[in-house]
């Protein structure tokens, strides 16, 4: 009997010895988890962490508002503010243009009456205030024209010419520059004879000088 009872109680001790190891073992195994747990959370906060933009500061805009507001947006209205001018002063150019378009077209439309217009007894007294209208180059091959051909050759033959005008459109024009087309009727007389009737059309330019048109260029076309 005594030594069935020692027996046992070496087993009991055994089994209590193995389950003490066991609990020992699984306590620490228990107590490894939540820290290598840990250091993966933290692994992961950091790499998301260097991923994620950089928070911008209360109360300031990100840079590419600030860019907009402080450079596109004042280069917009400057580009406006000129482009409304330029308006403004084309709209105004073109209302100039066109008056002095009417302007130069009366002119020109008098001025080929004076200059296509004389008599035997009249030459010279017209031919010389006709080229006051002129100017220029012009000016000075038409006074030489009517001295040495035209005023001797009325005299001479006693010529008459009467010019009108049937028609004139103005085709280019300017504040200070304009050409005009001048359909043109003359009737001529040599000698007391029968009329000569001639149509013809004329490229009129004109150039304002002060106040005045006066033309620069008189080319039959």
């Amino acid at each position: 009997m005594t030594e069935e009872h020692n027996g046992n109680a070496t087993r009991a001790v055994e089994v209590t010895d193995h389950l003490d190891t066991d609990t020992v073992d699984d306590t620490s195994n228990v107590g490894a988890q939540p820290e290598s747990a840990d250091i993966g959370v933290a692994e992961g906060a950091d790499s998301l962490g260097s991923t994620a933009p950089a928070p911008v500061p209360k109360g300031q805009a990100p840079r590419w508002v600030r860019i907009v507001v402080f450079g596109v947006v004042p280069l917009l209205a400057m580009l406006l503010a000129a482009a409304c001018g330029y308006l403004k002063w084309r709209d105004g150019f073109d209302h100039d243009a066109q008056i002095a378009g009417l302007q130069a077209l009366q002119t020109a439309k008098e001025s080929a009456v004076s200059l296509l217009s004389y008599g035997p007894d009249s030459a010279d007294q017209k031919l010389t205030a006709a080229a006051s209208l002129l100017a220029g180059d012009f000016r000075d091959s038409y006074t030489q024209l009517t001295r040495d051909v035209i005023s001797p050759g009325a005299k001479q033959k006693n010529i008459s010419t009467v010019a009108t005008v049937a028609a004139a459109a103005v085709v280019s024009s300017t504040p200070r520059h304009a050409v005009v087309l001048v359909f043109v009727n003359q009737s001529a007389v040599v000698d007391k004879g029968g009329a000569t009737d001639t149509a013809s059309s004329v490229r009129v330019t004109l150039d304002r000088t002060g106040d005045r048109w006066l033309i620069s260029a008189f080319d039959p076309v």
